[in-house]
């Protein structure tokens, strides 16, 4: 858990509905590589652990014959249960609204526990014990994000690109230059190093695969807009009374920024680390 931050059930509040369209997706072929390094033949279970609207979890349901997403944002777990009506997949989804502190929480056991850039929230070697003991043997905890040492532009593509330094800015002028975080304030960021936490829980590893990104991406106003407002430090609650004059503002930097309404980007490649439980 960030230092100095205590979590509250505000830190997503309002973002739930901005999540699936704002977001960047994962890399397109992250089933795949999961499916061969966890030798999957649709039969396991999954357990997505911070799931917010089960973006994670819903792309790769296909692998398993279970999924369990948790999620301490009520919101998150009412979009995570519409997507899985309209994927078809409610059958063989589950969708907890619970903190990953309060785990085990009756679920059984799993093959495999993810966290889609959700760890950093949380009571991080509590968690990874309690994970652990859920794992079956030979099951893995899979810690995912994007790629952060890449450089990715929209060089070459026929849209501008997304003004991300010009909306921080702005995001700044009203919400202020230090990190918003619920009712709190992230001063020194989020914290890294997970792989000193998995270690001291037990786990072996890491095995580290980068599922590459790069594909074409086109994005709307309403897209980008999306994207802010799914955002920790940027959520809707945060602006409270200002959040009209906040939008105006943001609708015209983007239509400035790009007359056509469109925007290019490349999607992010995935960086994913396989911790593997029990033997």
């Amino acid at each position: 858990m960030p230092e100095g931050w205590e979590w509250d059930d505000t830190l997503f509040l309002g973002s739930a509905p901005y999540y699936r369209r704002g977001r960047l997706p994962y890399a397109p072929g992250l089933p795949d590589v999961l499916a061969d390094a966890l030798a999957l033949d649709g039969r396991g279970r999954l357990l997505d652990v911070g799931c917010g609207p089960g973006t994670l979890a819903l792309g790769l349901a296909h692998l398993f014959g279970d999924v369990v997403g948790v999620d301490p944002d009520g919101g998150m777990i009412a979009e995570a249960e519409r997507q899985a009506r309209g994927t078809g997949v409610s059958a063989k989804t589950r969708w907890v609204r619970a903190r990953a502190e309060e785990l085990p929480l009756d679920l059984g056991t799993f093959t495999g526990a993810a966290f889609g850039q959700s760890f950093h929230w949380m009571e991080r070697d509590l968690v990874a014990s309690v994970v652990k003991d859920m794992l079956v043997p030979g099951g893995a905890l899979l810690h995912l994000a994007d790629l952060k040492t890449e450089t990715r532009t929209a060089d070459g593509l026929p849209h501008p690109a997304v003004p991300y330094a010009e909306i921080t800015a702005l995001t700044e002028r009203y919400l202020g230059p230090v990190r918003r975080a619920g009712r709190g304030m992230l001063r020194h960021g989020t914290p890294g190093d997970e792989a000193a936490v998995l270690t001291r829980a037990g786990y072996a590893g890491p095995r580290r695969y980068v599922v590459p990104g790069g594909q074409e991406l086109v994005r709307t106003r309403e897209d980008v807009a999306a994207w802010v407002f799914s955002l920790s430090f940027s959520a809707p609650h945060l602006f409270g009374g200002q959040r009209d004059a906040f939008e105006a503002d943001l609708a015209r930097l983007l239509r400035e920024a790009s007359p056509s309404g469109r925007f290019s980007e490349r999607g992010p490649s995935t960086e994913v680390f396989v911790w593997d439980g029990p033997g």
